[in-house]
């Protein structure tokens, strides 16, 4: 799964089991499965993210998916997005040792850089909240037709059928629910697919998306 960077992602999951486990990012009955229930699980994402995009990790935590996704696919640009500071720390580390050039550690919540942080084409996250809250988070990161894909589990019909209205009026087009990394992970990987049309997080995320931006071009021309 992992090619060339198979001893990062050793790596990764020895930091995990010690460091993470010490700061609180990961609970300790999880170090026995950290292979199958995290490492593979996220990384077996890389199945439906287009070649090349930009991606947002939202609520990435211990960097999951985000890091595995990185060790995966080197053709793309993600930004591990991070409210807690002891987690954006862990994440720089991780980020640094092992030399991930094409991974940026952001700290903030995905509200407050709304404007700031450049609109990407694929916003990922895993275990941050229902559907609607977070579509509510990550949709308006998105630029228009981009995606946002959330690993799920066995609800997540269920979560689709609860935030219809909510991600209707986000701008969202098209929901599915994928399941995918057969041969590699058991049970599959349960993905929410939500797409989005030309307005992100609908009119409203777009207005004031389009105002911080001209507000940071006033900033930087005084």
């Amino acid at each position: 799964m992992f090619g060339e960077l198979f001893p990062e992602a050793v790596r990764y999951a020895e930091l995990l089991a010690d460091a993470g486990v010490k700061r609180g990012l990961i609970g300790p009955r999880e170090v026995p499965r950290l292979w199958e229930r995290h490492l593979l699980n996220c990384a077996v994402l890389s199945e439906v993210v287009p070649e090349g995009v930009t991606v947002c990790d939202v609520g990435s935590g211990a960097g999951l998916p985000g890091i595995p996704l990185a060790l995966v696919r080197p053709d793309l640009k993600i930004t591990l997005l991070e409210p807690l500071l002891r987690r954006t720390n862990f994440l720089q580390e991780v980020v640094e040792l092992l030399g991930l050039d094409h991974v940026t550690v952001v700290r903030g919540r995905a509200e407050e850089v709304l404007g700031t942080l450049q609109p990407v084409q694929v916003v990922t996250a895993r275990a941050v909240a229902p559907l609607d809250r977070l579509a509510g988070w990550g949709v308006p990161l998105l630029k228009p037709y981009g995606e946002m894909l959330a690993l799920k589990g066995d609800t997540a019909e269920e979560e689709i059928g609860g935030a219809r209205a909510a991600l209707s009026k986000l701008g969202v087009v098209e929901t599915e629910v994928l399941h995918v990394g057969e041969g590699v992970v058991d049970p599959l990987s349960t993905v929410v697919r939500v797409v989005v049309g030309e307005s992100p997080g609908g009119v409203r995320f777009a207005a004031k998306r389009a105002k911080a931006a001209r507000t940071g071009r006033t900033r930087r021309r005084r």
